[in-house]
This record gives structure tokens, C-alpha cells and sequence, in this order.
């Protein structure tokens, strides 16, 4: 009788301390399968990002610069070269990284915390899940990032422009506004990727369960993957392209002349009308599509790979 009890806390120890190893793993899997995800995406995408900050920037109560799609790509081109399209595009690496990184890790820790006995998750999860990540990135990444990045944008337009490049930019930013000032626009930027995300990861989930005929072991075809990715970026852009107009203009140069960030979408009903809210949809849609097909392929590939080199 000795031998036996004494061998049964062994087990229980030998097993228990493995279970939150294995689980952290599976978050840690998402996290680098997020990061490498998102410098790759960027890279490939950036021009229309670009092309859609400008178009947004271009206030209607102003005298427009910019007559569409086309002429922002040309004036950039004419009066900056080809890689002036690729203006602010070292701030989007640098941020890119870690906000795909949080975004999928916190999805996977979400994720698996929510998942029914079968490793599914109900329409109501997928939902909350993927808000939960959103609001993660908004708050740990994308708001500093995204300040930034409009910041960039915005001074190419000046006459003079005064950053001289993202080290040189984000000092100047900090010294004249402190830490704040690269946090503008944050209770929109939450909005936006909360709802960003919440739309995005419950199509893809909800289509995903749909091929699998609700078998979650079941694999997914990488162009499927990226024809539901479009999907999904399609429906969170007609879904929140106001909002991130209103954090577009939260974040630029001139974002003091707004109280606040309901003042903002006020001023922008009021002297712009409702269709300034739609301003660089046509662009955004095309990055976002592409954006993320592109993101949820070769995160998908990632994890494919890690599961079988990476056991847990």
C-alpha cells in the first residue's frame, strides 16, 4: 500500500504543472505566427494604406488636394518618387510586428478559454473573442502606431516638413506633446479594432466552421483561408469605415482643433456631411481585402508549421 500512495502524488505532479505549459505554449505559438504575419502583410500592402490616410486627411471644407485615387498616387509620385508611397512605411513595421502579435496571441488565449468540449466556439464567442483582441492591439499597439504613422502622413504635406525620419519624428512628437501625443485618437482607435476585430475573426471563424462542417480537426485549403479573409475584411470596412475616418482625423496634425473624439464625428457631420465618413473606403477596402486574405494565409501557414515542428 506504501509503494501506491506514495506513487500517486508523483503522477499528479508529474501531469499538473504540464497542462499550463502546453496551454502558454499554444498562446506563445500565436504570438510569433502573429509577429512574423504582420511584417510580412505590411511590406506587401502599405501603398494603399498610404493612398487611404491621404484621401481622409483631404478635408472636404478645405480646398481639396486630391481628386481621387489616382491623382494621390500621382502627385506623391511627381513630387516624391515612387517610395513616397511608402512614406511612414518604417513606422507601420515597427508597429506592425507587435499589433499582430497581441492581436492573434490574445485571440488564441481568448480562444482556447472559450472553446466547447469539441475545440468549437459558439457565434456568440467568436464575437467577444475577437473584440477582446481587438481592443488589446487598439490599447497596446495600434494607437501609438497608428498616431504616428498619421503624423508622417500629414507633415509630407507641409511645406516644410519636419520629421526627418521615425526616430527624429517620434522624439519631436514626445517633446512637444509628451507621451499623450502619441495616445491621440485612442477611444476611437479602441472602437475601431475592437470592432475591427469582433467582425473579422467571427466571419472567419463562422465560415471556417461552415467548411469543417463543425469539425475543428478538419483542414482548411490556404486560398479558401484567403477568399474568407477577403470576406471578412470586406464586412469590417463597410462595418467601421467611419470610425476610422474619425480616428484619422483624431491622429493628424490639426487633431487640436477637436474637443474630443465625439466632437470630431460632430464637426465632420456638420461642415463635411455624411459621406465625408466614407472618405477612402474604395482604397481601404482594396488594402483591407488583400490585408487580410494575406494575414489570415500566412498565419495560417505559421501555425501549420509550428503544430508540426512545435509540439505541445
Amino acid at each position: 500500500m506504501a509503494p501506491n500512495s506514495d506513487n500517486k502524488p508523483k503522477m499528479m505532479t508529474s501531469v499538473s504543472p504540464s497542462q499550463p505549459s502546453a496551454n502558454f505554449q499554444k498562446t506563445l505559438k500565436g504570438i510569433l505566427a502573429g509577429g512574423i504575419t504582420g511584417g510580412i502583410e505590411i511590406c506587401i500592402t502599405f501603398p494603399t494604406e498610404y493612398v487611404k490616410t491621404q484621401l481622409q486627411l483631404d478635408e472636404r471644407s478645405a480646398k481639396p488636394r486630391y481628386s481621387g485615387i489616382g491623382d494621390v498616387v500621382k502627385q506623391t509620385v511627381r513630387s516624391h518618387g515612387v517610395f513616397g508611397l511608402y512614406r511612414g512605411l518604417s513606422v507601420l513595421i515597427y508597429g506592425s510586428i507587435p499589433k499582430s502579435a497581441v492581436r492573434f496571441g490574445a485571440f488564441e488565449e481568448l480562444k482556447k478559454r472559450n472553446v466547447d468540449a469539441k475545440g468549437n466556439l459558439s457565434p456568440g464567442m467568436r464575437l467577444l473573442c475577437g473584440l477582446g483582441a481587438g481592443v488589446c492591439e487598439a490599447i497596446f499597439a495600434v494607437t501609438p502606431m497608428e498616431t504616428v504613422k498619421v503624423k508622417f502622413i500629414n507633415d509630407q504635406n507641409s511645406a516644410k516638413p519636419k520629421f526627418k525620419g521615425f526616430a527624429h519624428g517620434v522624439r519631436e512628437i514626445v517633446r512637444e506633446q509628451g507621451i499623450r501625443g502619441t495616445y491621440q485618437g485612442l477611444t476611437a482607435t479602441i472602437i475601431k479594432q475592437g470592432s475591427n476585430q469582433a467582425i473579422r475573426f467571427f466571419v472567419m471563424e463562422t465560415l471556417k466552421d461552415w467548411y469543417r462542417g463543425g469539425d475543428p480537426t478538419k483542414h482548411v485549403n490556404k486560398l479558401v483561408v484567403g477568399g474568407f479573409g477577403a470576406i471578412a475584411g470586406a464586412a469590417s470596412v463597410f462595418g467601421n469605415t467611419p470610425v476610422d475616418v474619425v480616428k484619422t482625423r483624431m491622429q493628424g496634425l490639426d487633431a487640436a482643433k477637436y474637443k474630443s473624439t465625439l466632437d470630431c464625428a460632430l464637426q465632420i457631420a456638420k461642415n463635411e456631411g455624411f459621406k465625408a465618413f466614407y472618405k477612402g473606403t474604395v482604397p481601404r477596402l482594396s488594402r483591407v481585402c488583400l490585408d487580410v486574405a494575406i494575414t489570415f494565409m500566412i498565419y495560417d501557414s505559421f501555425m501549420d508549421l509550428f503544430n508540426k515542428v512545435w509540439k505541445t
